[in-house]
């Protein structure tokens, strides 16, 4: 499996697939120590998605699955911009105490006064939209979804010969992830299914940004906080 390389350091495909994702956990477990240092929290998720998206930007090259987009069909736009709104619905209406982990505050844009804060709501909505999904396909669905079925080779296994376990395990996985535990299975089932269907992680990656921006478009329409 070739290896990437920076600054003459040999950094192998895993690891170029997991950082992004493991710095932005890193940030999550460190948010309450961080809000008690910084004032405004809206400074703290910029932070947190301006590191996450520099890591994407220095190890871009490495990201072999992503030169595909040229490869993207009208059929392939439509069917992630579909599933997108599909998740983004199954997402609002799974939000029963049995089906969440503990309880979500969520991310409260509004000043004391209670007007939006739109340059936190913003940041918010661009994050979401754009550094996560690509975050998250790159570790989910493109490095453990194939890592389940090939740990050594996974870089080299096409989606199409990915397994029902494989599946299933990183879609469990993803859904406990997050608060709404069963709507994230779902939709680790989806954008899963996605990939191995098409075999163009940009499909999953679409369908994932379609999700998160319907949702914090509905979030901030809304007023349901705990959403986010």
């Amino acid at each position: 499996m070739k290896e990437f390389t920076l600054l003459g350091w040999r950094i192998a495909p895993w690891i170029t697939r997991t950082l992004p994702f493991a710095i932005y956990i890193a940030f999550l477990i460190a948010d309450p120590v961080l809000a008690q240092l910084l004032s405004d929290t809206g400074w703290l998720y910029a932070i947190k998605i301006a590191a996450v998206g520099m890591t994407l930007a220095i190890l871009a090259s490495s990201y072999t699955e992503l030169r595909a987009i040229s490869q993207l069909t009208l059929s392939d736009w439509l069917l992630a911009a579909a599933s997108g709104i599909v998740v983004f619905v199954i997402w609002i209406n799974l939000d029963f105490s049995w089906a969440t982990i503990g309880e979500s505050s969520g991310f409260d844009p509004r000043r004391p006064n209670g007007i939006i804060d739109w340059y936190s709501a913003l940041i918010r909505l661009f994050g979401a939209s754009i550094i996560v999904p690509l975050m998250e396909e790159l570790f989910w669905r493109s490095f453990l979804l194939r890592w389940i079925d090939g740990p050594s080779l996974f870089l080299t296994l096409a989606p199409s010969r990915i397994g029902i376990r494989s599946l299933l395990l990183s879609s469990i996985v993803f859904g406990f992830e997050h608060t709404f535990w069963i709507a994230g299975i779902l939709a680790g089932l989806i954008y899963g299914w996605l990939y191995m269907r098409k075999g163009n992680l940009w499909v999953p990656i679409l369908a994932h940004a379609t999700t998160n921006f319907f949702l914090g478009v509905w979030v901030l329409y809304t007023g349901n906080w705990h959403f986010w």
